[in-house]
């Protein structure tokens, strides 16, 4: 079967006449992903919807955390490196493309209402949200629509022009698709420029450093608390400025 065909497929099969019907079949595919390892991405147009699936599938017992726009950017991090390490399975989210997410674990990816025009779900985040599963090889990316648009079609034409020119690239040299690896980081910061930090971030890397400071100096790792207290003095001196 041709790569659009089976797209096509997908997208008749998913369009389920509604919203209930979108988020029972993801209730079918996380307890897919889930059972191989892999963790699940699915992104809604609307913080209410964002929230109420969350809720629902909390209740439906799917491990999950909801990422909006509030959170800051420290959190965000410990929320994807915790995705990561499988402390929970299904990560919900709205605009999830400027969270910069690169996880190869992720094995489904729901779009929620993909037929919804709009710069949530256009030619190019469409594009950009497929690319979030192309990091797994085994990965999977449902668009869910009742209608296939202007938007979905262009997608998926574009989609299809890079993976050939990506198979045909991988027959040339013998190169067998696989999993990317990439590995999770130590919850632990370390930072040597503290400039690098954008101001409005300071306070939170200052509550992060002296946590830290207080478990080394509890561990009784005095070097580590002393080079945390010299890096929070330097940013407590860039928020006198």
């Amino acid at each position: 079967m041709e790569f659009s065909e089976l797209l096509g497929e997908i997208l008749a099969a998913n369009g389920r006449e509604s919203y209930g019907g979108q988020v029972r079949d993801c209730l079918v595919e996380i307890d897919k992903a889930v059972k191989k390892g892999f963790r699940v991405m699915l992104t809604t147009l609307t913080k209410r919807m964002a929230e109420e699936l969350t809720d629902f599938l909390g209740e439906n017992g799917v491990k999950c955390r909801y990422m909006h726009s509030e959170i800051d950017t420290f959190e965000r991090t410990e929320i994807l490196r915790e995705l990561r390490l499988g402390k929970f399975d299904v990560l919900v989210g709205i605009n999830l493309l400027r969270e910069g997410i690169d996880i190869p674990e992720i094995g489904f990816v729901g779009v929620l209402d993909a037929d919804k025009e709009g710069f949530l779900r256009d030619k190019r985040s469409l594009i950009q949200i497929i690319g979030r599963a192309a990091r797994n090889s085994e990965a999977k990316v449902v668009l869910y629509a009742d209608v296939v648009t202007g938007s979905i079609k262009e997608a998926i034409k574009e989609t299809e022009r890079r993976r050939a020119k990506q198979i045909a690239y991988n027959l040339k040299h013998g190169i067998t698709p696989m999993t990317i690896v990439k590995p999770i980081r130590d919850k632990k910061i370390e930072i040597k420029d503290t400039k690098s930090i954008p101001k409005a971030e300071v306070k939170n890397v200052i509550i992060e450093l002296e946590a830290d400071m207080r478990e080394a100096a509890e561990m009784l790792d005095f070097e580590r608390a002393m080079y945390l207290r010299d890096r929070v003095r330097e940013l407590n001196k860039r928020l006198e400025k």
